[in-house]
């Protein structure tokens, strides 16, 4: 097991915080970038922020190395990410996962190339294929029918995907999804492999499977060649941090030279340092923290099922396939027995409750555990849902439950991005193929993509999901009342 299997190299080190207190230490005179010469320049973000953390806002120099090619402490942070979660390589990304995502698929990709995956997948994956020019070739997922939530990957569904397009050079999975469902990632990478394909994994609310016992097969356990974790959700890293992970037969070379096509050559050290203290932690005390967190996601589930009315869902829906495994430390939680959308659970908990769970959708409400959570603060979310539902319960009929819609793609995704387009009103496009994305974020699913087909079906659910309040993203018209379709 490589979870066992960390003790090669010193995970007490952090190479990248210790160079940058000894740099704090040297009171070097800047005359370099940036601008606010470690926060004199700009007193009110440094009163924000404070001395410590702007003092170490630096540029990339010798002693600190450079995230464009690095060949000293940030080298030996990425050797040590690497040898933590049990890869052959780790990269310290500093653009969020979207950025790893991205990057896994261009890696892989070139235009024409056809690329299998799920269509839940994140808006990140699309974009990387509207860069690239890849052709999706989707694995729809199962639904089920009472949370509306898509599920995972079937083995039988991707087999035959393999089948029917054998010059499809990669499968992209999503573990977990959102709402913690995993596929069974071993068959898949077996399979991908068996066909001369990559597996990439998007790993983005997985991380902690690298550390806890009784979670999900990670993917570089589970042999897979390319991963992105996102290190800020679950690891506890700064936001707009995140790892991209590969194994043994993937070229570390040319997936640096992937990266600096679109990642900044000014590299946040207050990102990376965070990376690198992080990843110590999580090596340190990672498994004992992340047992806590699922106990504690385990208590909630049972306490909130006990109020009524609600469905916190969890390890009972494993069905051996399209719900393989369960992310136990992931809180989600139906809410359409109560007769409430989850988005309107959500800006209830937010509003009256002072509350702030990760999202609310159509049907259910996340909240998102993790190594800072603690056990008073979960009684509090259980107290708030049984007050919601005494006070705000009521006839759910005619509330719509169904979370993924089957797209009927006419062309690729680059191909309608780029080409000619119009605008017209959003109630007059039903029949037309889009152009640009629309989605409520989060989770950042798109409901359409470009290259999509417009249907009725998903014009009600897009009026459905504004008039509850979700955030509509992706389209051009702020407001959604205009659409781009191919002219």
């Amino acid at each position: 097991m490589l979870r066992l299997n960390r003790t090669r190299l010193d995970q007490s080190r952090a190479p990248i915080y210790e160079a940058l207190e000894n740099f704090r230490k040297m009171r070097v005179v800047p005359f370099d970038v940036p601008g606010h010469k470690r926060g004199r320049g700009n007193p009110e973000l440094t009163a924000f922020l404070g001395q410590a953390c702007v003092g170490v806002d630096v540029n990339s120099m010798k002693p600190l190395d450079n995230l464009c090619h690095p060949v000293s402490v940030i080298r030996e942070a990425e050797e040590l990410a690497a040898d933590a979660f049990g890869a052959a390589h780790a990269f310290l990304m500093v653009g969020g996962t979207t950025s790893s995502v991205q990057c896994m698929v261009l890696s892989s990709c070139k235009r024409g190339d056809e690329i299998i995956l799920p269509r839940n997948v994140h808006k990140s994956v699309i974009n990387a294929l509207v860069l690239c020019g890849a052709v999706p070739v989707y694995v729809n997922p199962d639904v089920d029918s009472r949370l509306g939530i898509s599920l995972g990957m079937k083995r039988e569904q991707v087999e035959r995907a393999i089948a029917e397009h054998p010059n499809a050079v990669a499968v992209l999975v999503n573990n977990p999804t959102y709402y913690g469902i995993c596929s069974d990632l071993r068959a898949i990478v077996k399979m991908a492999h068996a066909a001369g394909m990559r597996c990439l994994v998007d790993e983005a609310h997985g991380t902690h499977f690298y550390f806890g016992s009784g979670l999900p097969v990670s993917a570089m356990e589970a042999g897979a060649d390319m991963a992105s974790v996102s290190m800020h959700k679950s690891g506890g890293s700064l936001t707009q941090s995140s790892l991209l992970l590969t194994g043994p037969n993937v070229h570390a070379g040319y997936v640096r030279q992937i990266i600096n096509l679109t990642q900044t050559t000014s590299g946040s050290y207050l990102l990376m340092s965070s990376l690198d203290i992080s990843r110590r932690n999580l090596a340190l005390r990672g498994n004992e923290v992340f047992h806590q967190v699922a106990d504690m996601a385990e208590y909630a589930r049972r306490e909130i099922n006990a109020v009524g009315g609600y469905y916190a869902f969890g390890r009972e829906l494993l069905n051996g396939n399209s719900i393989f495994d369960f992310d136990t430390t992931k809180l989600s939680v139906h809410t359409l027995d109560i007769g409430l959308a989850g988005i309107e659970v959500y800006d209830i908990l937010r509003d009256e409750y002072d509350i702030q769970i990760e999202f609310g959708d159509i049907g259910n409400i996340l909240a998102y555990l993790s190594m800072g959570d603690r056990p008073q603060e979960l009684e509090r979310l259980v107290s708030a849902l049984a007050e919601i539902r005494r006070r705000y319960q009521k006839d759910g009929t005619g509330m719509l439950t169904q979370e993924y819609i089957e797209p009927e793609v006419v062309t690729s995704p680059q191909e309608a991005f780029y080409a000619d387009k119009v605008s017209v009103p959003i109630g007059e496009s039903e029949g037309r193929v889009c152009s640009e994305f629309v989605m409520c974020y989060p989770p950042g699913i798109p409901i359409l993509a470009p290259g999509e087909r417009i249907t009725g079906e998903i014009l009600e659910h897009i009026h459905y999901a504004k008039e509850k309040g979700c955030s509509m993203t992706g389209s051009e018209d702020p407001d959604l009342q205009h659409i781009n379709v191919l002219a």
